[in-house]
């Protein structure tokens, strides 16, 4: 873990401290973010920071606590547990649209997007002794597929689709958190794991350095079939070195994670806040290794797989870049 990693981290963590300025009129804003090892913490973290800087200048404190990640904080925006919310893009379509793991509430018209950040792939890892080396070598494997509303969880059911496999399939399917499946493939209790994040990720990093276990692609007609019918994923791919184990490089699925909130959040707190990110581009960039090649352009167009919100486009026209 490199010193400008350290850095980066320690600067996110103080975004809830004391705010020179704050005032007790202060109106609370809340970001959903993720588990507290995840890179969603560290963006949401640094981002109430940024926001929080100029507290007694726009009135808004912001706060962003751990939380479930995924479908749990598409949840939040619905239910206003969140006035803002870090979710995967293909969850925000998914959402948009009313499809699983969504169908049961409907169709969630108003959800809106800000901005995207950095890219996922989602990141098969298996203990060596197994032999997997590939999605197929999983039939008859111990294979946790994410706790329900996380990103894993919605690839696996994705993947599944496209191969006409169900749960069946595997010798044994666990649910578990992030943290909880890289101690399970640890101590042997499951032969592989999925996680969709952004890389490097610390969990998967310590998994690799602790034990005999490596990623595996997933590629072939099976990412050629999802590509096809799933508008939300994109080929993408691990860097290779970035984890013991595995030199080159490892294609994959990729999704993008997007910033995303209602279509009734106040224009005034949403344009303060996307003005505070791009304010402190460079900033965010040094906070993490997966924030280092943010760009702009990208990140307001890239992934936005629902409208975007008004606040965020009087910003973007104010800087002419729409």
């Amino acid at each position: 873990m490199n010193r400008r990693f350290l850095a980066g981290l320690f600067c996110a963590a103080l975004a809830t401290g004391a705010v020179a300025g704050d005032s007790p009129e202060a109106r609370f804003v809340s970001i959903g973010t993720g588990a507290q090892t995840g890179v969603y913490y560290v963006a949401g973290q640094a981002i109430c920071r940024f926001l929080n800087t100029d507290t007694a200048a726009h009135g808004l404190r912001c706060k962003a606590p751990s939380s479930g990640g995924g479908v749990a904080n598409v949840n939040g925006l619905r239910s206003g547990e969140f006035d803002f919310a870090i979710v995967q893009s293909d969850h925000q379509y998914k959402a948009l649209n009313g499809l699983p793991p969504f169908e049961g509430a409907g169709a969630m018209h108003d959800v809106r997007a800000l901005f995207s950040l950095h890219n996922e792939v989602l990141a098969i890892l298996v203990r060596r002794e197994t032999g997997i080396q590939g999605f197929d070598d999983l039939r008859g494997k111990r294979v946790s597929i994410g706790s329900a509303g996380s990103g894993q969880r919605s690839a696996f059911e994705d993947i599944l689709q496209a191969k006409g496999w169900d749960l069946s399939a595997f010798g044994l399917v666990a649910e578990l958190k992030p943290a909880e499946q890289i101690l399970a493939l640890g101590d042997g209790s499951i032969d592989a794991m999925g996680y969709f994040v952004g890389h490097p990720n610390g969990a998967i990093k310590e998994a690799t350095l602790a034990n005999d276990v490596v990623l595996v692609p997933l590629e072939g007609t099976l990412v050629d079939a999802l590509l096809a019918t799933k508008v939300y994923y994109t080929r993408a791919e691990i860097p290779g070195g970035l984890y013991r184990g595995t030199p080159g490089a490892t294609a994959s699925l990729g999704t993008r994670a997007v910033f995303a909130t209602s279509a009734n959040a106040d224009a005034e707190m949403v344009y303060q806040l996307v003005k505070a990110v791009f304010d402190n581009l460079e900033r965010l960039r040094r906070m993490h290794p997966t924030f280092a090649e943010l760009k702009e352009d990208e990140m307001i167009r890239a992934g936005l797989s629902a409208p975007l919100h008004e606040g965020a486009l009087r910003y973007y026209r104010e800087r002419g870049w729409l």
